[in-house]
């Protein structure tokens, strides 16, 4: 059996001790523990482990740690272990690049498993979210863009991801919250997108981007 090296962040230590204890029942070696966002990158800096298992709601947000741990350290999978089954929570977390998005009453015995599963290409999310996974995908096509396009294919990837969520209806400021962004930095991707498809506003942007 595989020993999986683990950082756990979470700012309750009763839930640390059980994760902890869960883990090491199950054959991994739990490396480094800490409390807040800055813990779990220092941590991982300095253990360098397989795994980082954080909480999303700690001091200094597991979101933003997730993003930050993924930019630093790419071989290092991120998992979510948390009590939000938020929609918002979900899918900013798959966002920031974490590999798993795991409940906090997901059965203990399979912690373990499940983090392997991650190490060998398998996603990890509890059962009930996974339908919330594949709805945002069905989702019509007012929300998202449809077949990749010439005009698309000028833009990086984080000016996309920009255009995509204001073409959802979100504003400037709720585009920087989500993308942990400043509003400015939001507006000066969208000025870029601008330039590139040489168009004067948004929705022209948008309609290049969806094809019409």
């Amino acid at each position: 059996m595989v020993t999986v090296r683990v950082v756990i962040a979470d700012d309750h230590a009763r839930m640390r001790g059980r994760v902890r204890d869960a883990l090491e029942s199950g054959g991994c070696d739990v490396c480094g523990e800490g409390a807040t966002a800055a813990d779990a990158v220092r941590l991982v800096q300095e253990h360098e482990p397989d795994v980082a298992l954080l909480d999303i709601h700690m001091p200094g947000n597991g979101i933003q740690a997730a993003r930050d741990i993924v930019r630093a350290n790419p071989e290092v999978a991120v998992v979510m272990l948390t009590q939000s089954a938020e929609d918002e929570d979900l899918f900013d977390s798959l966002r920031a690049g974490a590999s798993g998005y795991l409940l906090k009453d997901t059965d203990p015995t399979q912690l373990a498993d499940r983090l392997r599963g991650v190490l060998a290409g398998e996603g990890a999310m509890s059962a009930r979210l996974v339908a919330r996974v594949m709805d945002e995908f069905r989702a019509p096509t007012r929300r998202r863009f449809g077949r990749p396009t010439a005009a698309a294919a000028k833009l990086s990837a984080r000016e996309w991801e920009v255009m995509q969520l204001l073409s959802e209806g979100l504003t400037t400021d709720e585009v920087a919250r989500r993308l942990f962004l400043s509003a400015t930095t939001v507006r000066v991707h969208v000025s870029s997108v601008l330039k590139k498809l040489r168009v004067t506003d948004r929705e022209g942007a948008f309609r290049l981007l969806r094809g019409e």
